[in-house]
């Protein structure tokens, strides 16, 4: 059964889910920042899953990095899929703008993690659900 690593529980709200992939709002209020987690128990990479999964997961994260690249009318599209402290298989998404405070270096350590306030997290929330409107797209009650 899968079980969503707590620190991502944690360090995230849940926006809702894809065929594969809970979505996950980093809160960090710097950054439009989506973490993608493929509902699978004990995968810590991508080449763990089966190839349908794989293809899925192509497709979902090529969904969401079009759908926010849209949204925040992004400089650029940071994706990656690190592990080295929540093994647990999850793949970020960070809009990244020429104005925003890591530019244009990696947002790991760049500047502390800028919480949301409640109404902005509100705000954010349902933008990311219309956003991302799929005939897939399970959002969080």
């Amino acid at each position: 059964m899968f079980e969503l690593d707590y620190r991502l529980e944690n360090d995230c709200v849940f926006i809702g889910s894809l065929s594969l992939c809970r979505i996950m709002l980093m809160k960090d209020a710097n950054y439009p920042w989506i973490i993608l987690v493929p509902q699978r128990e004990n995968i810590s990479e991508i080449y763990q899953l089966d190839t349908d999964d794989q293809e899925q997961l192509v497709w979902e994260s090529s969904f969401v990095a079009e759908r926010l690249m849209e949204l925040f009318d992004g400089d650029k599209m940071n994706i990656a899929a690190l592990g080295n402290v929540v093994p647990q298989l999850h793949i970020h998404h960070v809009v990244r703008t020429q104005h925003d405070p890591a530019w244009p270096n990696p947002v790991w350590g760049a500047v502390p993690a800028k919480a949301y306030l409640m109404t902005e997290l509100d705000e954010r929330v349902e933008q990311l659900k219309k956003a991302l409107e799929t005939s897939t797209f399970k959002p969080a009650e």
